[in-house]
C-alpha cells in the first residue's frame, strides 16, 4: 500500500526528462510538475481504494495512512504507529531513502515508463486529461493512469497490476499553501506518552 502512495509522489514531483515520450503525454505531466515545483508546499486528501493525507515540499514529505504516519525532513525519518504508541527515528541508508523518498527514485522512474496520451474523460463530474503510464520493463505494475484537471492537478489514480489487482485512488482536496519546514519534523509535545525509539 504504501508502494502505491510512493508512486502518487513520484508522479506529482518535477521530473528529470521525457526524452523520446509521447508528446502529448509529457505535456500534461509537465504542466503538472511545474504547478507543483511553483508551490512552497502541497497538501493533498485522497480516498479511493486507501485514504489519507499527504503534505510536500521538495523531497521532505508528512504522509498519515493506514494508522502510520511518517515524517521525512530530507534527512531524519520518524514513523509512528498509531497500534503501538511508538515512534521509530531512524537515518536512512541511500538505498533506504531510495526505498521510500520518491524525489530520489524520480530519475528511475522517469526513465522506466512509457508515456501516452489517452484523452480527456469525465470522472465524478470533471473533465481530466488521462495519462497511461506503462513500464517499460515487465514489473509487478501493468499501468498507471493519470487524471489531471484544468488547473493541472492530479484528480485521480488508478493502478493496475499484473496479477488482476487494481487500485484507485482520487484525489478528493489539493491546496496549495507555504509549509515550513519544521512541519516535516516529528514533534514530540504534538504526542505526550509515545514512545521514542532512537534507531540512528
Amino acid at each position: 500500500m504504501k508502494h502505491h502512495i510512493l508512486l502518487i509522489l513520484m508522479i506529482i514531483l518535477p521530473p528529470q526528462a521525457f526524452a523520446q515520450k509521447d508528446a502529448r503525454a509529457r505535456e500534461v505531466l509537465e504542466g503538472m510538475t511545474a504547478a507543483y515545483t511553483k508551490a512552497e508546499g502541497t497538501e493533498i486528501r485522497f480516498g479511493g481504494t486507501m485514504e489519507g493525507t499527504l503534505a510536500l515540499k521538495g523531497e521532505m514529505f508528512v504522509l498519515d495512512c493506514a494508522g502510520i504516519k511518517s515524517w521525512f525532513d530530507g534527512k531524519t525519518l520518524w514513523s509512528y504507529v498509531e497500534d503501538s504508541g511508538e515512534v521509530n527515528v531512524s537515518t536512512p541508508t541511500p538505498e533506504e531513502v531510495q526505498a521510500i523518498n520518491p524525489y530520489t527514485m524520480l530519475g528511475m522512474y522517469r526513465n522506466g515508463f512509457d508515456y501516452k496520451y489517452a484523452g480527456t474523460k469525465n470522472r465524478n463530474g470533471r473533465s481530466c486529461k488521462e495519462v497511461v503510464l506503462t513500464p517499460e520493463t515487465e514489473q509487478d505494475i501493468k499501468s498507471i493512469t493519470v487524471g489531471v484537471n484544468a488547473s493541472m492537478e492530479p484528480a485521480y489514480i488508478d493502478i493496475e497490476n499484473r496479477n488482476g489487482e487494481k487500485q484507485s485512488i482520487e484525489i478528493k482536496k489539493y491546496t496549495v499553501r507555504k509549509l515550513e519546514d519544521g512541519f516535516f519534523r516529528f514533534n514530540p509535545k504534538d504526542y505526550p506518552g509515545v514512545e521514542v525509539i532512537d534507531l540512528r
